[in-house]
């Protein structure tokens, strides 16, 4: 029987474990791929927005020769980190479901890469699943094709091909950067009649610059209604339609979090469905002894929490834990002096 069972390997995840074990609990982590694939999905040359201080967990320095990280660095990092402390993680294994016992505590039905049901029993579990599995689909005709990827890793496979990007975000704008050094042909389709305000602030110049030399065609207040084999159909600010031709259509319209394990145990959600319910000092959700941490706590906009503001959440539910430990055992021992 573990203490806890932290549902997600990323930066989060890995530091409930460090924290919760920091306070002597026994904690073992379940992680559908390898430790940290959010970032493994990352542009193979992202820099973050963070500087490497702000990415540290467990109190271990994240040394960088760079202002910003490069996505490389941080796998490295977190590989150390994980190391270090000789944290338990049972990679390639995915969380299916949650249970709760007769007694109060928890089962987790679990399917290993070879087809394996295991179930582990615990006290508590985290729920830190991240978002980067669950890409927000347009929900258009076309959207299935081959051409169409919500994940955008390097530039070479489009080298000297017809792009059209769909988003206006950071994930779009780094992608069309990227696009422009390998000579694809970029059309940027956005709905907002701007630029996202959360654009890298040294990035917006040199993308603002290669619109102004039309190495990356713009189209602002415009939607994709269809994409097509060989082209895609939007719709611009005025209501009038045209086609684009593309080889490959990257849509870089964001991520988002999968509710189904807290709902699985009767965790409860904000009145849209948008988010779990839960104790923003204390990490627990309306159920007692589930926890969530990083990402998974936040509405729709991912953007809520970051690894910055995420990685703090072990520390608040490993004391949480252990306060409740603690009043148990004084409750406990005060009854026993009565008797």
């Amino acid at each position: 029987m573990e203490d806890v069972i932290i549902i997600g390997g990323g930066p989060c995840g890995l530091s409930a474990a460090i924290e919760c074990e920091r306070v002597g609990l026994s904690a073992v982590i379940i992680e559908k791929h390898n430790i940290v694939q959010s970032i493994y999905l990352y542009p193979t040359h992202m820099q973050f927005f963070s500087t490497a201080e702000l990415l540290e967990i467990g109190n271990v320095p994240f040394s960088s020769p760079n202002d910003k990280p490069f996505r490389y660095e941080a796998l490295a990092y977190y590989r150390k980190v994980a190391e270090h402390f000789g944290l338990r993680v049972h990679n390639y294994e995915e969380a299916r479901e949650i249970k709760r016992k007769e007694d109060g505590t928890f089962e987790v039905h679990t399917v290993n890469r070879r087809g394996e049901a295991i179930v582990h029993q615990g006290r508590h579990v985290v729920v830190a699943t991240g978002y980067f599995d669950h890409p927000n689909y347009l929900g258009i005709p076309g959207e299935e094709k081959d051409k169409v990827t919500h994940y955008f890793r390097e530039a070479h496979p489009y080298t000297r091909t017809r792009v059209a990007i769909i988003g206006g975000s950071n994930s779009a704008v780094d992608a069309a950067m990227e696009l422009v050094r390998v000579g694809a042909h970029i059309d940027m389709v956005y709905r907002g009649t701007g630029l996202s305000d959360h654009i890298k602030p040294w990035v917006r110049p040199l993308f603002e610059s290669m619109v102004q030399k039309n190495h990356i065609t713009l189209h602002l207040g415009s939607r994709v209604n269809e994409i097509l084999d060989h082209s895609i159909r939007i719709v611009h600010a005025d209501g009038s339609e045209s086609e684009l031709d593309n080889d490959f259509v990257l849509a870089m319209t964001g991520f988002r979090p999968d509710r189904q394990l807290l709902t699985s145990i009767g965790v409860e959600m904000s009145e849209d469905m948008d988010k779990p319910m839960y104790n923003p000092q204390t990490m627990e959700s309306s159920v007692p002894g589930i926890y969530v941490g990083g990402v998974i706590a936040s509405g729709r906009n991912a953007n809520e929490v970051f690894i910055e503001s995420g990685r703090w959440h072990g520390r608040y539910i490993a004391e949480h834990i252990i306060s409740k430990s603690e009043h148990m055992n004084s409750t406990s021992g005060a009854q026993s002096e009565g008797q």
